[in-house]
């Protein structure tokens, strides 16, 4: 069985929620407020500091929209794809960086 991928700033296995995240679920949130809602968390992040997006469908075209918006400023790492629930943990970077693709978790 393969360990789960390891978020090395913090060394403990991307899965993990960490103490000292949010998590935002979005689940029943209504579709025009979603986006709104992620972002200002967002914003209201230090660098460094993470929150964990919970959704019921694979959030990519958010992802496209931070790419957009924020481009190098965040990271974006899936801890869980479905079928019903989609995890991501969204961090915000100190610096603009070129990491950003969407990685993947097996």
């Amino acid at each position: 069985m393969e360990k789960p991928p390891v978020d090395h700033q913090d060394a403990r296995p991307l899965t993990q929620v960490l103490p000292d995240e949010t998590v935002v679920d979005v689940r029943s949130t209504p579709p025009a407020q979603r986006h709104p809602r992620i972002f200002g968390t967002f914003e209201a992040l230090s660098p460094g500091e993470s929150f964990v997006l919970l959704n019921d469908h694979d959030p990519k075209p958010l992802y496209y929209q931070f790419q957009a918006e924020h481009t190098g400023r965040f990271t974006w790492d899936y801890l869980e794809r479905g079928p019903e629930n989609w995890r991501v943990r969204i961090r915000k970077l100190s610096v603009a960086s070129d990491r950003s693709p969407i990685p993947t978790v097996q």
